[in-house]
């Protein structure tokens, strides 16, 4: 049996205490919504902080406005998030995602601030101590290579974050709270391409808010691969926005990807939908643009170049859903879920 190392644990009841706790105990100390993702990286000596701060108890973190924008507390399970009727009517992509994540007993427990500062993950990393110690430790923890690409110098552990790619998508930005003020970035900044240093969070900034811009004329989709129908965590993430212009075409449009990089990106293929009709063979052309932008490791679930080759129908099944075909046998054969 895999026991939690022994940690203090402090409950504040707000933003402003939390802040102070956590920039008062420095980088010895980790936040802690649902634990979901923190506890079993805990368990296997992944993460040690020796205080955890908990997010569960401040009512501020669990707010909802719905104004000219949305805006989401970074303190809502996933459960919570999936019964809002302005995100699945409005941001469909978003709650597609959300009600991809694990399962019913986790969604209950994970929030929307933990999706998004998900830590990265690969089947060298994602092992208990002790076996990570027999076949020698990796960069990411405790070594000085990565078993994946032995000679490069940077981890390549995946994002695994399903919310991450489908708010990218929909151009959302987050609010990041600490003891020294607030500031607004937009949610694609807050990831960086190195499996180790992922985050451009600092350590004592709290994920606090996901603003939403208004949906207006936006259409969202939002795919998952992964091996089983619920629990595993995605092996590609595929999120589609696309607005309309009156006579039909394209106006705008963002293509993100997830779980093929060391963070969610949005890609080039948004730009050569737009002032276009979202035709089969423009929807196949974005699909080779996307999919020539995934560069897959072969650190998760699948064969490498499969998940490279699938990209483009991911592609091509969220474009013709925000076209409004009906992709329900589809979906339900790839995902599993009626959604």
């Amino acid at each position: 049996m895999m026991r939690l190392p022994w940690f203090d644990y402090r409950a504040p009841r707000s933003v402003d205490e939390a802040a102070r706790m956590l920039g008062g105990e420095g980088r010895d100390a980790m936040l802690i919504a649902g634990g979901t993702d923190l506890l079993p990286n805990m368990k296997r000596r992944q993460q040690t902080p020796r205080t955890l701060v908990s997010l569960r108890h401040i009512d501020a973190m669990k707010r909802v406005t719905n104004g000219s924008c949305l805006t989401l507390g970074g303190g809502l399970t996933l459960s919570e998030l999936i019964r809002l009727d302005a995100v699945r009517e409005r941001y469909r992509g978003l709650w597609q995602a959300a009600s991809q994540v694990a399962t019913v007993h986790l969604r209950n427990m994970g929030t929307l601030g933990g999706n998004l500062c998900l830590d990265t993950r690969c089947n060298y990393y994602n092992q208990s101590y002790e076996w990570r110690k027999a076949i020698d430790f990796c960069l990411k923890k405790d070594g000085e290579i990565c078993w994946v690409a032995t000679a490069s110098k940077r981890c390549v552990a995946v994002s695994s974050s399903d919310c991450a790619p489908a708010l990218i998508a929909l151009g959302a930005k987050v609010r990041l709270q600490s003891a020294a003020g607030e500031r607004e970035v937009r949610l694609e900044d807050l990831y960086r391409n190195d499996g180790i240093d992922y985050l451009a969070r600092q350590p004592d900034e709290i994920l606090t808010e996901v603003v939403l811009p208004d949906a207006g004329c936006w259409k969202s989709s939002y795919w998952k691969l992964r091996r089983r129908g619920a629990f595993d965590f995605p092996v590609l993430g595929v999120a589609a926005a696309v607005k309309k212009a009156r006579e039909g075409t394209v106006e705008e449009a963002r293509i993100a990807l997830g779980a093929v990089s060391s963070r969610p990106f949005l890609t080039r293929a948004g730009d050569h939908l737009a002032g276009k009709l979202l035709t089969d063979g423009l929807i196949a052309e974005a699909g080779d643009i996307v999919a020539s932008r995934a560069k897959p490791m072969d650190n998760a679930d699948f064969d490498v170049y499969w998940r490279k080759h699938v990209v483009s129908k991911l592609v091509g099944y969220a474009l013709r859903e925000v076209r409004g075909d009906d992709v329900s046998d589809t979906r339900h054969r790839i995902s599993r879920l009626a959604l």
